[in-house]
């Protein structure tokens, strides 16, 4: 699906995890994502093919609060009435018998102890939060992208590793939306100008070729 002048390539990538938590995911929050649900299994796959090919894995979270930005604008429900995506507030989810912190990761992958979880206050997961630095510290120099929502907080923290230097890939299958023609959409316009659009087989079996090659430490 891509065309990116380059491939995937796991000797220097990152398994970046976009916005995969509760008020997104779970079933009834007013932010969910149901089809973010179907990527779940995708995406857990592919950060046990990183993590056993020793391939950095980081999470980003999106984080609203009770000080107003122009964010709410758009996204009412991040306001102090019903708070969605608020460190700290709980909520009740039609898929779990007990509540949850809406803020937090789903529990279908935990974040292992040196996993980096990135707390962002936009869309994009680059913009005054420590992804890029967290990943230069690791030599990456190619990220590639998992989550929600495709053409917000995923298509827009593609733009911005793309405009810092990194090759970016996307997961076409890993990748989730409320809006499938702005999903489509959003993945073909990545395609052509800005990543390299794969499905998450690819990327997970460069990850297990990485982990078999000679040397690699476990």
């Amino acid at each position: 699906m891509g065309t990116a002048p380059f491939t995937v390539d796991p000797t220097a990538a990152a398994l970046v995890v976009v916005d995969l938590q509760n008020d997104f995911v779970r079933a009834g929050p007013p932010q969910e994502v149901p089809d973010a649900r179907t990527t779940l299994p995708v995406v857990a796959s592919l950060i046990d093919a990183c993590r056993n090919a020793s391939i950095p894995v980081l999470y980003t979270r999106y984080t609203a609060g009770p000080i107003a930005t122009h964010f709410g604008w758009c996204s009412p429900e991040c306001g102090p009435e019903i708070r969605s995506c608020w460190p700290g507030v709980e909520r009740r989810y039609t898929d779990r018998s007990e509540p949850l912190l809406g803020h937090d990761i789903v529990d279908e992958f935990v974040p292992a102890a040196d996993e980096i979880v990135v707390d962002k206050y936009g869309y994009g997961s680059f913009e005054n939060t420590s992804l890029d630095h967290s990943l230069r510290a690791r030599g990456v120099r190619q990220v590639w992208l998992v989550g929600t929502v495709t053409q917000i907080c995923v298509e827009e923290t593609a733009r911005e590793g793309f405009r810092k230097g990194y090759e970016v890939v996307v997961a076409a299958d890993a990748v989730s939306s409320f809006d499938p023609d702005l999903h489509t959409a959003a993945l073909r316009n990545l395609a052509q100008k800005f990543a390299l659009v794969v499905d998450a087989a690819a990327l997970a079996d460069a990850a297990s070729a990485h982990q078999d090659r000679p040397g690699l430490a476990s």
